[in-house]
Formats: C-alpha cells, structure tokens, sequence
C-alpha cells in the first residue's frame, strides 16, 4: 500500500494548532498530532480566559487588536472592562504603562477606581481604564477551530504524543505512539513541549522555557458585585475577574519556571494569592472553591515565534506564544498561514511585521 503523505503535520492540537489548521483550511492536506486524549488539555484548556490589548505589551498588542474583530464576530467575546490599579509607589509604573501604548489604538483612560471597585482599600487610589477588556469563551474558540478544520479536511489524532521525526526524500517520517505518520512539512505547535519536539526531530531548539501560573476560584463575602470588571495590580503582583454566580478567578500573577508537565498548583502560591487580594479589597473570602494551574512559554525576549526554521527549513515553529496565546490566536493564525503557504498576507494582520516574531531573530 502507497504510504499517505500530508501536506502539513502539526504537532499539537492546543489553540495553536488548531487555530493553524482551520487557517489553512483546504489550501493543504493536513494532520493534527496531539499527545493527550483531549485537544487543549493543557495551557488552552486553563486560560484565564480574558482578552486584554495591553496584555503582553506593545509587541503583542497588533496581533490581539487584529483578533478582536475575528472573536467578536464569531461570538467568541463579551464585555467586561479592566481596571489596572496602583498605589502612591506606582505612580511611575502608571505613566509608564501609558506611555507605552501612547501611540496605539487602544483607549486608556485615568479614572478613579474607588468607583468601580466597591471595597477598595483607600491606599489603591490610582487606576487606568482599559474599556475594550472583554471575556473570551476558549473552550468555544478552540471548538470551533477544530470544526473548522475538520470541515475543510484536516484530520485530528490523539493519543499521538510525538517521539521523532526523520526526513528523507523531501518528506518526514513523524513517529508517534499512535504511529508513523508522513509530511512534506513539520510545524512545531507544541507549547511547553516545543523545544522538545524540535531536539527529537534533529533542530536546534531556541531556548524556550516554561513558566506555571496558578488561578484560584473563590467565593467571597460580598459576592462579587454585577459590573466588576477585571482587575490588575500595575506592578504585576495579582488579578482576579468575577464569574458566573458571584465568583472570583484569582492569580499572584507567579512566574515559577517549570519543567514541560501536567501543571499542578503549589499552596503556598494559593495563599500568596489570598494574601495579596486581602491587601486590596475589605471583602472576606468565604471559600477557596478549587485551584489549577498552567504552563506559560516564552521564548528569551517574551515574542512568539512564527515561522519555519534557519537551518531546517522545512521545519515550522509556532511557539512561544507565553500568556496571551488565545487572545491573539485568530490573527496569529494568518500571520502564520501566509508564512507556511509562502502566500500574501491576509488584509487583517497585512500591517504587522512577521519578521519581528520571525524564529530568525535568534
């Protein structure tokens, strides 16, 4: 029997992936290799779930404005508005945050938080407000990708956990524990696991390193009020956004490096947490409801990478993508499409530079 060869293999079936694969649609023959038995089970699957222009700075910023209008329209967004506070002390970190996206096209405006906050201790005096803040349904964005892709013909394996690849011929020889499958092309979508996947397909990793973030549910008392938006300590110590039913999502913002695994939460990071949102609020928290935590990827200067490889130049990177992964999914995606087809960029993402995320760099 004539062994099948894909256009495209990506390894890993997470946002990226598969955000990449419905990208791509018809215009390739593609499988999706993914190691758990469930698309997303890691950093996609414990997402903050917040879209957030100013996350992950200016940098980043093109490609979650570029997003937003894809999300909406599918439905995948709705309001909330961010609060970035501060103290006395971070009266410099303020203005510094507003200089940075001076010259964006995000809307930012000094505003007094007491007002937005009921509670608020009285030391918490200085706010930015980033109305465009919204939730964002993951679970349905990264659903909705894979049926996207699925539609247009790509196929989905799990259980796939990659082992290696080889290439002769033109074409890879992929070795999975589902096993061997064949591509003209290899993109590395791997997440925490993406420096991994490119040592056992013989190319020089890039130095990415994974980082745990713990979230925190609670229930507090008073509830969580109707129209509190999400929350931000302008030095990076905490955020917490209410949920359904009068709860609370609650983060120390940790960076804790981490080795790729199945990320679980440390308590002593929960009560760090809790600590630090007792310094902010006068509310009493009740309960902790439950805890998890993920994996973050970044690579050295805190940029994903999209593209294929300097040495191994059909070997595709899309990694790296740290925090803000999902935010900036949809247009990541046609960036990177255009990249891997070798054609035009989509109109929606033509003004961002890919050579700034370009693998290259390194």
């Amino acid at each position: 029997m004539t062994k099948r060869v894909y256009d495209i293999a990506i390894v890993g079936a997470g946002m990226a992936g598969a955000s990449l694969a419905a990208a791509i649609g018809s215009r390739a023959r593609i499988v999706v290799l993914e190691a758990e038995d469930t698309p997303g089970y890691h950093a996609t699957g414990r997402s903050a779930a917040f879209w957030s222009e100013t996350y992950g700075g200016p940098a980043i910023q093109p490609l979650t404005t570029a997003s937003g209008p894809i999300l909406k329209a599918g439905g995948h967004l709705a309001p909330l508005g961010s609060l970035h506070i501060g103290r006395a002390e971070d009266a410099g970190a303020i203005d510094s945050f507003l200089t940075e996206f001076a010259d964006s096209d995000v809307t930012l405006d000094r505003v007094d938080p007491a007002s937005f906050v009921p509670g608020l201790r009285p030391e918490w005096a200085l706010a930015v407000q980033e109305a465009s803040c919204a939730y964002i349904d993951v679970a349905a964005l990264h659903a909705a990708s894979i049926a996207t892709a699925r539609r247009t013909g790509a196929d989905f394996v799990s259980d796939a956990a990659f082992m290696g690849a080889t290439r002769a011929s033109g074409v890879w020889r992929i070795e999975t524990k589902a096993g061997n499958f064949h591509a003209c092309t290899l993109v590395n979508a791997a997440g925490a696991w993406a420096d991994d996947v490119a040592i056992r397909a013989g190319v020089r990793p890039l130095g990415l390193q994974a980082y745990r973030r713990t979230m925190v549910q609670l229930r507090t008392d008073p509830g969580a009020p109707a129209g509190l938006p999400h929350i931000a300590d302008i030095a990076g110590r905490f955020y917490f956004k209410p949920e359904p039913g009068g709860r609370l999502w609650l983060s120390p913002h940790d960076e804790t490096a981490s080795q790729p695994c199945d990320a679980a939460p440390e308590q002593i990071d929960v009560a760090i947490a809790i600590e630090r949102f007792e310094h902010v609020v006068d509310w009493r928290v009740a309960a902790v409801e439950r805890s998890w935590a993920g994996l973050r990827t970044f690579a050295s200067d805190r940029l994903p990478i999209y593209g294929y490889d300097v040495d191994v130049p059909s070997f595709f990177w899309c990694a790296g993508q740290g925090g803000f992964g999902i935010q900036t999914a949809p247009a990541a995606a046609l960036l990177a499409t255009g990249l891997l087809l070798g054609t035009s960029a989509d109109q929606t993402v033509a003004a961002i530079d890919p050579a700034r995320y370009s693998p290259h760099r390194f």
